[in-house]
C-alpha cells in the first residue's frame, strides 16, 4: 500500500513539475509514469537493500530506458521527460542540510552531506550512461 501511495505522489509532483517546465501535453502523462516507476524503483530497492548509490542508479537507468522510448513514441525531444522525471531524486534537501551544517560549524555533518549529495549525484549520471548504452546498442542492432 505504502508503494502505491510514493508511486502516485511521485507521478503528480512529476506532472507538477512537468507543467512548471512548460513540456508539451502529450508529454506530461508518460513523464509522470516514468517518473512515479523510477521513485517507486528507487523505493522498492531502498527497502530491499541500504545502499543509496544503486537505488539512484536504478531509477536514472528506468528514466533512461523509459524517457528514451517514450520520447521516440511521443516525438519529443528525451530530456522532456528526463528532466520531470529526476524531480523526485535530486539531493536538493541534502544538499541544503549540508551547507547549513557548514555555516554552523558542524563540519563531519556537512562533508558527510556533501559526499551523500555527490554519490547521488554519480549515481544518477552512471545510470544515465548505462541506459544511453542499452538505448544505442538496441538501436544498432535494429538498423542491421
Amino acid at each position: 500500500m505504502q508503494l502505491i501511495i510514493h508511486f502516485l505522489i511521485s507521478f503528480v509532483s512529476t506532472v507538477g513539475f512537468g507543467i512548471i517546465t512548460n513540456i508539451p501535453r502529450r508529454a506530461l502523462p508518460v513523464a509522470g509514469l516514468t517518473g512515479a516507476l523510477a521513485w517507486s524503483g528507487y523505493i522498492a530497492y531502498g527497502y530491499a537493500q541500504d545502499n543509496v548509490f544503486i537505488a539512484n542508479m536504478v531509477a536514472a537507468i528506468i528514466i533512461g530506458l523509459l524517457g528514451n522510448i517514450f520520447a521516440v513514441k511521443y516525438r519529443v525531444p528525451v530530456n522532456m521527460i528526463y528532466i520531470p522525471s529526476l524531480v523526485s531524486l535530486v539531493p536538493g534537501g541534502t544538499i541544503y542540510l549540508a551547507m547549513k551544517n557548514f555555516s554552523l560549524g558542524h563540519y563531519a555533518l556537512a562533508q558527510e552531506g556533501v559526499i551523500t549529495t555527490l554519490t547521488i549525484a554519480v549515481a544518477l549520471a552512471v545510470g544515465f550512461v548505462l541506459s544511453e548504452v542499452v538505448v544505442r546498442q538496441v538501436k544498432r542492432y535494429r538498423q542491421h
